[in-house]
């Protein structure tokens, strides 16, 4: 007889496998929720990025990743030439195009 150490009773074999796939489920689930909240917007945002950068067209009034607006007066294969005002023109890398803009926008700005 012990006083000070309590007898430890053994479970059965079959029960401790059960417990052991039950504590992996709060990690897939962590997995899941980070698929649907962070993983797929960001994929859905690159497709759709990726979209409007192949159907760039002369006359479309962009923004550029480093907030240039202007219209595109050439479309090249890696490349497009942006007319900032009358006389300047730059070219930029098609991926810099970060949203096309409504027609009109630069005469309001």
């Amino acid at each position: 007889m012990n006083l000070f150490i309590s007898e430890a009773w053994a479970q059965a074999g079959g029960s401790s496998q059960g417990g052991g796939l039950l504590g992996l489920l709060p990690i897939v689930l962590i997995f899941v929720l980070f698929y649907f909240l962070l993983i797929r917007p960001q994929q859905k945002r690159q497709k759709q990025h990726k979209e409007m950068v192949n159907n760039l067209k002369k006359g479309d009034e962009v923004v550029t990743v480093g907030g240039t607006l202007g219209k595109i007066t050439d479309v090249g294969e890696n490349f497009v030439t942006l007319a900032i005002t009358d006389s300047v023109e730059i070219k930029v890398q098609r991926h810099a195009v970060q949203t096309m803009m409504p027609k009109g926008t630069i005469k309001e700005a």
